[in-house]
């Protein structure tokens, strides 16, 4: 499956079809009202990256670039990338795309932490992701799971 991810412009059209995503909410809608009243342009950067099967949206997430300076998750802190709302169509499931998405992520060389849905721990544990340091000040409610690229291992805080 030669699958392309892409970076998702912000558009009606984009909007339209992240609605047939479950994780639909507050970041969609702000994008939808800022579009509405004129505030961006189509081409405007969004944090979203997708796979289109034909011209359908079939799976998506979001992937924003956090500083080193407010980093409580990996020890140094550093640079890292925050995973959200990955998500394939009840379809398309299956058939490697999430996979696909995780791997683009992984492209880009930095740390990785996401917040996984229940049901969906052993795929991210296949992925290589690892439960965060716990002895790590994060906020509650979370279950953060975090990727490291080669060559960058976590190091434990030392009491």
């Amino acid at each position: 499956m030669a699958a392309k991810v892409e970076r998702l412009k912000v558009n009606f059209k984009t909007l339209e079809e992240f609605k047939k995503f479950k994780e639909y909410g507050i970041q969609e809608l702000s994008m939808l009202e800022d579009l509405e009243a004129n505030m961006i342009d189509d081409d405007m950067d969004s944090p979203f990256y997708g796979i289109y099967f034909g011209d359908k949206l079939v799976a998506r997430m979001s992937l924003y670039q956090i500083d080193a300076k407010f980093d409580r998750y990996f020890y140094p802190p550093q640079n890292y990338l925050e995973l959200w709302k990955l998500e394939v169509l009840p379809d398309y499931q299956g058939k490697g795309y999430g996979k696909v998405l995780v791997e683009f992520a992984k492209s880009f060389d930095l740390p990785i932490k996401t917040n996984p849905r229940v049901q969906s721990r052993s795929f991210w544990e296949k992925m290589g992701f690892a439960n965060v340091d716990y002895e790590m000040e994060r906020d509650r409610g979370e279950n953060p799971l975090v990727w490291y690229p080669r060559g960058v291992e976590a190091q434990h805080h030392n009491k």
